[in-house]
């Protein structure tokens, strides 16, 4: 069997390849942004002291994370169709993605929340911090900052599940790597192609991720800097203990500058 990779055939369809990778990095995108909110909103619920709506937010997870995303797609897709509600396939599966992402990003988000110690809240309502601050500023944002990594993992995840698309004629990478094949006849090159763009596509995201991750979370970045500063003892001093020193700005619990200024003003 003679048999020699030859990419030069698919050549012309450059154009097609990189419109079908904006879409999916497109789909991708909205999903995530949209998801996530929701997906904050549903963790709070989740952990809320009303039964029904606690029930009612747990029953979606579990719904959406126990069915496949391929029958998520054709339920609103196919389904809806046939009750009368046609939807576009760019929006049945952004819709479904978005659906899809906010359940996982729930359920991590959520494990987060519970991370915040409780003494760390009742400092916080001992300040005289508003719900909403306390919610925000001491429970939220250290817990995305701990569950980041597991949110990023699952936004590569939803990109590559984008695939799934393909199944109801969204024009993402992979249908248009099906319809490349079928016009080449070559299969293998095709394919190469689409698995060497997914993976610049992840590469894309991981690298967007880390850089927002460095900006929103700061206290990062102040503890490479004192891991760094630990490693470069003065002359004449003796080695620091940084682990000691690092495990010791991990644990500085989360404190907003309004309950800072609370607390010079009380004393």
């Amino acid at each position: 069997m003679n048999f020699s990779l030859d990419f030069s055939s698919l050549a012309p369809y450059w154009p097609v390849f990189l419109k079908g990778a904006w879409l999916t990095l497109k789909m991708t995108t909205v999903a995530i942004v949209i998801g996530v909110g929701i997906g904050v909103f549903v963790a709070f619920a989740k952990n809320s002291p009303n039964r029904l709506l606690a029930r009612a937010c747990g029953a979606y997870i579990e719904a959406v994370r126990n069915t496949p995303f391929l029958v998520q797609i054709f339920l609103l897709y196919f389904g809806l169709a046939s009750l009368g509600i046609h939807m576009p396939t760019f929006a049945a599966a952004v819709l479904a993605m978005i659906i899809n992402i906010a359940a996982y990003a729930a359920e991590i988000i959520r494990a987060g929340l519970d991370s915040v110690p409780r003494g760390q809240l009742e400092a916080a309502e001992c300040l005289g911090l508003s719900r909403w601050r306390i919610r925000w500023h001491v429970m939220l944002q250290p817990a995305i900052e701990r569950v980041y990594p597991a949110l990023t993992s699952q936004f590569l995840l939803m990109m590559q599940a984008s695939a799934m698309a393909s199944q109801i004629s969204a024009e993402e990478l992979t249908a248009i790597a099906n319809t490349v094949q079928s016009d080449t006849f070559r299969s293998l090159e095709t394919y190469i192609v689409v698995a060497a763009l997914y993976l610049a596509l992840s590469v894309l995201v991981k690298l967007l991720a880390w850089a927002f991750g460095e900006y929103v979370f700061k206290r990062r970045r102040t503890i490479r800097r004192a891991a760094a500063q630990m490693r470069r003892p003065l002359p004449g001093t003796p080695p620091a203990n940084a682990a000691g020193a690092i495990a010791a700005i991990n644990h500085v619990p989360y404190v907003h500058r309004d309950a800072e200024t609370i607390k010079g003003s009380a004393i």
